[in-house]
């Protein structure tokens, strides 16, 4: 009964980016626009690929769970983090905790291979493009995109399985914006060296096996766009995958630095400011990056206006 009662904890006090009121006023009012953005933003690309046949694509199937995953990612970090930025006390119980990392975790997994999905499509559109219908057939796309959901679920439900079996001898003081995954084992009274491998076995197969597919998948698309002989050719290949690896660059790149790498690692605020970036900054940038790179998605864009224009003008006359 004693072991029960030093584990048992009802709640968890986030610490979260600063104490200081005028601080919190500021960032709460920064991160509610931010957020509303992002939801708008990702909403808006899944109602334009849904509307316009012309994005009825491989690609753009794959860029609206990509949205998806963004705004839902966003949705379990950041209204905690708003309400906490207007609370004195800023808890979560501890059922929400294990909620919220579990879907922060499981989202980050499914894009993390979803991205690695997408250069495979990529290099399949650069490097085989009179074959690319055939190839990536509806259930291809379907089996894919499946496979990302579940391979992440899966892993979240195990992490956090393994990490909330930890006694935790009443600490509930979370030094992070959010219920994360170290953030949450550092509060464990026993040694956690059996769970940080855990982790870094899980980041090598959900993390690095992925980056790795996409790295071969760019060498491949390089090779092939080296092989084309004109300049505006090269220049149409390369188009055809810059918004792709502008996002993965961003992702990958600071989840790589946060969970794997030596003991010495980043530092709490360094980890608060990665969280930060993944939970509020790429969700916005994905819908923008796409956008602003991609003329396919810009002509539809276009297209809607001017459908949306000549029914107002119909509207009011």
């Amino acid at each position: 009964m004693e072991i029960d009662n030093q584990t048992w904890v009802r709640e968890f006090i986030l610490l979260g980016l600063s104490s200081d009121w005028c601080t919190q006023i500021s960032l709460f009012s920064l991160f509610l626009v931010t957020y509303l953005m992002t939801v708008l933003g990702n909403c808006l690309i899944v109602l334009l690929i849904r509307l316009d046949s012309r994005l009825h694509t491989p690609m753009y199937f794959f860029l609206t769970n990509l949205s998806l995953v963004d705004v839902s990612y966003a949705t379990s970090v950041v209204p905690q983090l708003l309400a906490h930025f207007l609370a004195e006390h800023k808890a979560i119980p501890f059922q929400s905790c294990v909620a919220q990392l579990f879907f922060s975790l499981a989202l980050g997994g499914i894009e993390f291979v979803l991205l690695a999905v997408m250069a495979y499509d990529r290099h399949v559109a650069v490097s085989d493009r009179l074959r690319y219908s055939a190839i990536m057939h509806g259930g291809l796309c379907a089996r894919l995109a499946i496979t990302s959901w579940v391979s992440g679920s899966i892993n979240s439900l195990v992490q956090t399985a393994i990490t909330f079996q930890l006694p935790m001898c009443a600490n509930k003081f979370i030094d992070h914006i959010s219920c994360e995954l170290l953030a949450v084992v550092r509060l464990a009274c026993v040694d956690t060296s059996s769970n940080e491998a855990a982790i870094m076995v899980s980041s090598i197969v959900l993390l690095m096996t992925p980056f790795c597919l996409v790295l071969l998948s760019y060498i491949r698309i390089i090779s092939t766009i080296l092989k084309i002989q004109s300049r505006e050719g090269r220049k149409k290949a390369f188009h055809t995958c810059a918004s792709h690896l502008t996002v993965v660059a961003l992702c990958y790149g600071t989840t790589i630095f946060t969970y794997i790498q030596p003991h010495s690692g980043p530092s709490v605020l360094q980890e608060k400011l990665i969280s930060v970036f993944h939970a509020i900054v790429m969700p916005l940038l994905n819908p923008v990056i796409y956008s602003l790179r991609n003329k396919e998605v810009k002509g539809a864009w276009h297209k809607l206006l001017e459908k949306f224009s000549g029914l107002t003008s119909k509207l009011g006359t």
